[in-house]
Formats: C-alpha cells, sequence, structure tokens
C-alpha cells in the first residue's frame, strides 16, 4: 500500500482510505494489510476522489478542519473522515431527507457534524462551524460560484484550501461545457487565486475540478 497523499493509498490501480469504522458506506470494498484496514475508494462514487485520481493534490492534513457543502449521503464525507484521524468534518446538507443517512454515517464515526442548512445563507450554520482549514463544495445549483465564495469568505483560513466541483450542466445545458468554465473561472478569479484544476472525465461527466487559495 503506498500513500500517495496524507492519509490517501494507492494499491495497483485502487485507492483507498485506512477504515475510520467497519461500517460500510456505500457498497465499498474492504482490504487488511499489516493488520490495518482500509477502505476502496471510487472515484466514479466521489468528485475528491476523481479529483485525486486527476492529479489533484487536495493538500489535505490528518489534523486539518473542513468545511463540506452539500454533503449529500456521506460518500465522500466518510473518506473525509478516513483521512482526518485528528481533524473534523462539518458536513452541510440542505435536504432533510438525505441528511438521515448522513446521519447514520456520522453514528460510527466521531469527527464528523451533520449540519442541516442552506448553503446560500452561510451565517444559518455560524454557531456550528468554526475557520477551516479546508472548504469543498458540490451542490448541483445554478448560483454555484456565489455560494461557494460566500462559504469561503465567511470560514475559510486566509490560507486555507478551497475546493470546488463545477457542474457545469447545473448552469446551463444549452450553452458549450468549456464556455461555462471560463466564465466560472473568471468570477472566481476576483477572489481566488486558481492553483490547479482538472476535468473529471471519465469520471464524472461535464465536471471541472479547481483547487483555489483566497487573495
Amino acid at each position: 500500500m503506498e500513500e500517495i497523499q496524507p492519509g490517501i493509498y494507492r494499491k495497483g490501480a485502487k485507492m483507498f482510505t485506512k477504515a475510520a469504522s467497519e461500517k460500510q458506506v456505500y457498497g465499498e470494498k474492504f482490504v487488511e494489510q499489516n493488520g490495518e484496514r482500509f477502505r476502496e475508494w471510487n472515484p466514479n462514487r466521489s468528485k475528491v476522489g476523481a479529483g485525486v485520481e486527476k492529479g489533484i493534490d487536495l493538500e489535505l492534513e490528518q489534523d486539518d478542519l473542513v468545511l463540506y457543502l452539500g454533503a449529500a449521503s456521506g460518500t465522500t464525507v466518510s473518506h473525509f473522515s478516513d483521512i482526518l484521524q485528528d481533524g473534523f468534518v462539518f458536513a452541510v446538507e440542505y435536504s432533510e431527507t438525505v441528511i438521515r443517512k448522513l446521519v447514520e454515517v456520522a453514528e460510527s464515526r466521531e469527527n464528523i457534524a451533520p449540519i442541516l442548512g442552506n448553503a446560500r445563507n452561510p451565517d444559518e450554520y455560524s454557531d456550528l462551524v468554526t475557520e477551516v482549514d479546508v472548504i469543498f463544495q458540490d451542490i448541483s445549483q445554478s448560483d454555484q460560484a456565489e455560494i461557494f465564495t460566500k462559504n469561503a469568505e465567511r470560514y475559510l483560513k486566509k490560507d486555507g484550501t478551497a475546493l470546488l466541483a463545477v457542474k457545469a450542466q447545473s448552469i446551463s445545458t444549452s450553452r458549450p461545457t468549456e464556455e461555462i468554465y471560463d466564465e466560472v473561472k473568471d468570477r472566481l478569479s476576483e477572489k481566488f487565486e486558481i492553483i490547479e484544476e482538472a476535468s473529471l472525465e471519465p469520471h464524472e461527466t461535464d465536471h471541472l475540478f479547481l483547487k483555489m487559495k483566497l487573495k
């Protein structure tokens, strides 16, 4: 098992995180090596996993605090939980139905706080979220760049890492994908310096992964 980033491992063609819980989250496989248990991280089920597969360095340290916007049922959140052995994930989800599964995931892990909230209004959860080292967003809304910017300005440390999965189809289904990407990057560049970017093909269609820093 080769560690390719802090807390992220590769064995052959597959990627893993060290399992923080014995419970399966999304049908993933477990393997054991040298007395330790690892969970396979499927990049076809995780935008962050796909970003790592496409060469993005998450700059994620094992004691970081992370704000995760669009946490859904907790697939990727669970891998953040594995990586952040001494850190914590504030996992914000808007849907009352979806967050129930996220709560189940958090029950067997001590470093996830499921938060029912609207990411358009970051002050809604200001009494629950502290300043963070990393912010990641995976939200299917036309104003996803604006949502991300508001949260980053509110919660991200000055030298923190901003990770965004841009969903082109959520912005427009009729315009060329590259045109949408360029427009989003132009808007984001007012507040952020773009450090790395990668298309998430073939794992995700019409998705661009961006790593940024606040200016």
